[in-house]
């Protein structure tokens, strides 16, 4: 029996380079520049070859969006960054302020 887990795991790279770039699309070399700059960085095969899972391609229409609005790839990379500090320090606030184990919730 399948481990219903890896089957929905958002983060699992499942989609070859061709495959991402076509379901959010875009073209390939795209999906290898932003990576040149650090934008995503998607799973490596043993062989080394590209997969992408749901989450890359979420980020890739995030970038999309983000080069529609006019913004470069080094205003993208400090973007996303920033989006990520936020998520980081919005769960620790959670946390802290969760009564029980773990949060006082002073």
């Amino acid at each position: 029996m399948t481990d219903e887990r890896e089957v929905h795991d958002d983060a699992r790279g499942v989609y070859g380079i061709s495959v991402a770039a076509e379901l959010v699309g875009m073209a390939v070399p795209s999906l290898r520049l932003y990576e040149s700059y650090g934008l995503l960085e998607p799973d490596r095969t043993p062989g080394g070859t590209r997969r992408y899972s749901v989450n890359d391609l979420e980020r890739l229409r995030e970038i999309a969006e983000l080069l529609e609005g006019g913004v470069n790839l080094t205003g993208i990379s400090m973007i996303l960054e920033l989006r990520e500090e936020n998520a980081r320090l919005d769960r620790e606030n959670r946390r802290l302020s969760t009564p029980g184990p773990g949060g006082d919730g002073a």
